[in-house]
């Protein structure tokens, strides 16, 4: 068993190390931690005069470990760590000063003390249940045909069968059981395959199975009924107890029984009908999903009247039809490739405008009322699977996938779980009519979970394909314990899925137990890469600090993704990263409120608890998830419920030490990050109401994402000129006094090979941080220079130290954001979870014009104000453009930009406005957490109109609330000149504070230090000015860059601020002045929050 040394701190990080050596404050304290940057290495770091040296320990290739330290010192190898620290106790051993000092480890909080012990609880590993050997898993190199699949299915069966002890079992249940396997499957496979999924085989044989069942369900049934009716009569307190508690326990040994035998039938059925469908091949190609024709009740208003239409949505067959009546004939239907857009209108959020070209390529608008906004993004959801389903392109450039997330509470579920996978219940839900449209991929994460890996897997399975009609493929399944990842996709998916990895860590009691921890999956999708993380976090109200040392744990080990982007963490690694579990972040508020809370919670009226939530709290003061963002929560807490009902909270806990309290509290949360400007929209967000087997429920988001397909350039490879990425004028501010020399490493796929920059200078700057200036141009060449290709991709961007090798910050920067021109940008540098510092710079594309391709998520577009031509019932083409719409960059990452010292930090969104543009930023919920900024361009790169100084707050119906609060006065941020872009010779000119006669740039070399000043603290948030300016946008994207000729980005306006509003005549709008306005159906969405 190794020794115990104290400064020996492990995997410790670079900042932790500076804080507690600063803490130490003696010269000559020391510790020793393992290298970030070299695998089998370690870092040792000593403090000398306010400062932290660090030095490179390295083991050769006989495991011998030698110190780097000053030049022309011989070096020394050791066998052992002890031994070297107890060598470098003497002076004159090459460092800045002889060890002395110990620092020790801090202690790591433990879980609660009052847990229960593991000896008694479910937290041990769960017994893997014997592997199955389904027809599926049985595969052959040649495709078999349906006699020889049904044949090898009956003799795997028969074979399995043999192995039996049924000595137990009846002969003539035996019998039946083995003709069965020799003779009714295949006869079920040849139902299947004409239509009829019923396998009448099995139900013949599970009847003659349970016909003695069924005759004494017969024969005892109305007795129960009697009894039942006797017993629910009301009675006397006392007897009614005691005849109650009776017939409870008297029953209970029955009533289990009976249960376990239901299960056990619905189990079989469908293990049956999922080896049968899968022997026969009965899914995306036998077995397509259909779905149903749609019809729509709508208003249409000409010449002032309102009149009643009904849309009718054929998805199967590519058209829309419009009637005058349901069951009237069609008036006139348009094929899909002739709708040509939607635009929903944000003054009215259940209008929508349909833009159809006709026979004579006329352009017209058709304009309709929908009952309410939720019956409206039913019709645009079928509209665009219509689109999609009968593209012709190639490749997707966008699918949708579901996020789920339960923690089971060691019960098997129940056996409809329908709800889940459609997206129903309490919060951002789909409509009805959405039911059928399947999602590409569905990603579920369990906690706490009593079934095999395959059980769940399966029964999984047989939900979406009775939900669906597809059989689903198996991308990744991972455990860790009881948490469980389950990843699938549509069969069409199968050869665009590649680089599948898994991986988990366990973050229990001393980090080596899996009762805690995360699973996550990943892989690439044609272009694009995703990445999922299923974790279960510490329980417990008092154990916030430990639920954000599981988060780092996590977020540092967790290995997934290309592994050459070694020195990034995940939250980088992947175009699409969701975070989804039981986060177990709870409501901070006192034991004595939780009546309070539950009396909220019935109200719906949820704010108030929201903003004592811990984790909105923790990101708020970006300890956790920074950069990542949420769906507005609009749906009850998740947790804690009675079982077997979503009625009542159980927030009190009856334990040895005394009664613990768990307040009603969201701890099941879905959180996801992408790459700036790509395409991402939350469709849903909530939770069920009817899966009840355990203390939580269930929780539900689905998403729309943009990928990007294997490209295929459109130019003559020997006539398209070379194309170039060129970074200049970079500055980082770094949240360190470390006198080490830095580099940029620049990393891409679109890259040749990974670029790294010669050292920067170095000068201090405030508040204990320190300016690093690049100032030669760098050019990176991209392994394709069609622009199309290039504005698709992105650089990642590490600064690193030269003596070390390790990274002080990661960040990323979109292409597209320098499309036409040089730009400016900045980027909020992270690390390991943490905010490190900020990187300024300009970036310009080398690249031929050439039209962009437009995307398949171009075809839905917001609109905010209704434009005055729309009226008109035919238009030119030209007078509507594409263009007139605006983009909004996903409202995940806009949020409030913030200076620190001179450097205006922008965040994720990772690019600086161009100047003389007024700034405009998205004021979504979580603006404080992210602290992004805002791009105001298209993902398919179209330029956009410039508007004026103005610009409206607005909320967009479909992609959820996203409402500002704790807004300060309407500040302007300064305003820079205008730039010029540079030519082909620009020379990049020197800092505003640099001098011409600077000297050269020092060498290398080969220790660092780091002051051990205190961190500063950095100001909050300054919201921008933001102005009132009428424009139309479309849905929202991922944050990126900024151009001249782009317009600010709109914003929600808080409830309660005044705006201009123009007289409305409500005889003509679905909407009524609020005194005579009726009160919202059950279910019906509210136009507004407040």
């Amino acid at each position: 068993m190794p020794v115990y040394q104290p400064w020996c701190h492990g995997n410790l990080t670079r900042s932790k190390a500076e804080d507690l050596l600063s803490k130490a404050a003696r010269d000559g304290s020391f510790l020793i931690r393992d290298s970030e940057s070299i695998q089998g290495a370690y870092a040792l770091c000593v403090l000398f005069q306010n400062c932290v040296y660090t030095y490179r320990i390295l083991p050769n290739e006989d495991k011998k470990l030698s110190v780097q330290a000053s030049e022309g010192v011989p070096i020394r190898f050791f066998s052992m760590l002890p031994e070297l620290v107890e060598a470098y106790y003497n002076p004159n051993m090459g460092l800045i000063t002889h060890l002395q000092y110990p620092v020790q480890r801090e202690e790591e909080v433990d879980e609660e003390p009052g847990q229960t012990p593991l000896h008694e609880s479910n937290n041990l590993p769960p017994q893997l249940p014997p592997r199955n050997f389904l027809a599926n898993d049985i595969k052959d190199s040649d495709p078999k045909s349906p006699e020889q699949a049904c044949k090898s299915l009956s003799d795997t069966f028969l074979m399995r069968l043999q192995h039996m002890d049924m000595s137990i079992i009846p002969e003539e249940q035996q019998a039946a059981i083995q003709e069965y396997f020799r003779t009714s499957i295949c006869l079920d496979a040849e139902h299947l395959q004409n239509g009829n999924p019923n396998l009448p085989g099995l139900k013949k044989l599970t009847m003659t199975i349970c016909k003695n069942v069924n005759s004494e369900i017969s024969r005892i049934l109305p007795t129960l009924e009697v009894f039942h009716r006797v017993l629910d009569q009301q009675l006397p307190p006392g007897i009614g107890q005691f005849t109650k508690q009776m017939s409870v326990d008297s029953g209970q040994s029955v009533s289990f029984r009976l249960e376990q035998l239901t299960r056990l039938i619905y189990s079989i059925e469908e293990k049956a009908k999922n080896a049968v469908f899968d022997s026969v091949g009965y899914d995306g190609g036998h077995r397509r999903s259909l779905i149903p024709i749609v019809m729509f009740e709508v208003k249409q208003e000409l010449l002032g009247i309102s009149t009643k239409v009904f849309l009718k949505v054929d998805v199967e067959g590519g058209k829309i039809y419009f009637k005058k009546s349901k069951d009237g004939p069609e008036d006139k239907y348009y094929v899909h490739n002739k709708i040509l857009q939607l635009v929903k209108s944000q003054k009215m959020h259940a209008k929508l405008v349909i833009v159809v070209e006709t026979e004579k390529e006329k352009i017209l608008r058709r304009e309709f009322v929908f009952d309410d906004t939720k019956k409206r993004e039913g019709f645009c959801q079928l509209l665009q699977q219509m689109k999609n389903k009968h593209s012709e392109k190639p490749e997707p450039d966008m699918i949708t996938v579901f996020v789920g997330t339960w923690n089971m509470g060691n019960a098997n579920p129940p056996h409809n779980i329908n709800s889940w996978f459609q997206c129903k219940g309490q919060g951002k839900t789909q409509d009805d009519t959405a039911d059928h449209i399947p999602h590409d991929f569905y990603v579920i994460g369990t906690q706490e979970d009593p079934l095999g890996e395959k059980e769940w897997a399966d029964t999984v399975k047989g939900v979406l394909r009775n939900i669906t009609n597809i059989s689903f493929k198996q991308v990744a399944v991972h455990t860790l314990w009881n948490i469980r990842i389950v990843v699938l996709a549509k069969p069409e998916h199968e050869n665009r899925i590649s680089h599948v990895f898994s991986d988990s860590v366990k973050t229990g009691i001393a980090n080596t137990l899996g009762n805690k921890g995360a699973v996550g999956v990943s892989f690439m999708f044609n272009g694009t890469s995703f990445g999922f993380v299923n974790s279960h976090l510490t329980s417990g109200s008092e154990k916030k600090l430990r639920r954000n040392q599981n988060y780092i744990s996590i977020l540092r080990f967790l290995n997934l993704g290309d592994k050459k982007l070694n020195p990034f963490d995940i939250t980088h690694r992947f175009t699409h990263l969701f975070w989804l579990g039981d986060l177990n972040y709870r409501v901070e508020l006192p034991s004595t409120e939780a009546e309070y809370i539950v009396t909220k919670i019935k109200q719906q009226q949820y704010q108030e608890i929201l903003s004592k939530d811990q984790l909105s709290m923790e990101r708020d003061d970006g300890k956790v998830f920074l950069h990542f963002d949420e769906e507005e929560i609009t749906f009850a807490p998740t947790y804690r419920f009675e079982r077997d009902t979503r009625e009542k909270y159980a927030y009190t806990k009856a334990k040895a030490t005394g009664t613990k309290y768990n307040l009603p509290s969201w701890c099941d949360r879905v959180l996801r990050k992408s790459y700036p400007l790509v395409h991402v929209v939350c469709q849903a967000y909530g939770c069920t109401n009817d899966i009840m087997t355990s203390d939580h429920s269930p929780v539900f988001a689905s998403f729309e994402v943009g990928v990007a397909s294997q490209f295929v350039s459109k130019q003559d490879p020997n006539s398209a000129p070379d194309g170039g990425i060129q970074f200049m004028n970079c500055v980082a501010t770094l949240l360190t006094k470390s006198k080490t020399k830095f580099f940029i490493e620049y990393h891409s796929s679109c890259l040749e090979k990974t670029v790294k920059t010669s050292e920067g200078e170095n000068k201090d700057h405030l508040n204990g941080s320190i300016k690093v200036w690049f100032h030669n141009q760098v050019q990176l060449t991209p392994i394709i220079s069609d622009p199309e290709y290039l504005l698709d991709q992105h650089i990642l961007i590490c600064v690193k130290s030269t003596d070390c090798d390790e990274s002080y910050g990661e960040g990323c920067v979109a292409l597209r954001a320098a499309q036409f021109s040089y730009t400016e940008f900045s980027i909020t540098l992270t690390h390991q979870g943490e905010k490190t510092g900020t990187l300024t710079g300009g970036i310009q594309l080398h690249t031929s014009e050439v039209k962009t391709t437009e995307k398949l998520y171009d075809f839905i577009k917001v609109e905010r104000d209704d434009p005055v031509t729309s009226k008109g019932k035919g238009s030119d083409h030209n007078k509507f453009s594409v263009s007139q719409m605006h983009d909004i960059s996903n409202p995940s990452y806009m949020g409030l930009s913030h200076k620190i010292g001179n450097v205006i930090d922008r965040g994720w969104s990772y690019s600086m406005p161009p100047k003389n543009l007024p700034i405009a930023v998205q004021g979504s919920k979580d603006s404080k957490k992210s602290g992004y900024d805002v791009g105001t361009r298209s993902p398919t790169g179209k330029p956009l109109n410039p508007i004026g100084e103005d610009e409206k707050m607005f909320d967009n119906p479909l992609y959820g609330s996203m409402r500002s609060h704790n807004w300060g006065k309407d500040q302007d941020l300064p305003q820079k000149d205008h730039l010029i872009p540079p030519d082909a010779n620009f020379t990049p000119s020197k800092g505003a504070d640099g001098d011409p006669d600077r000297p050269p740039v020092p060498t290398p070399r080969n220790r660092s230090f780091t002051c051990s000043e205190t961190k500063p603290h950095l100001p909050s948030p300054v919201p921008p000015h933001v102005s009132a300016h009428k424009k139309p946008v479309v849905p929202s994207r991922s944050e990126g860059g900024m151009v001249n000729s782009r317009p600010p980005l709109p914003i929600k306006s808080r409830p309660g601020l005044p705006e201009a509003q123009k007289p409305r005549d409500y005889r003509d709008s679905s909407e009524l002045p609020s005194k005579h306005r009726p009160p919202a159906r059950p279910g019906q969405p509210q136009t507004q929050r407040q």
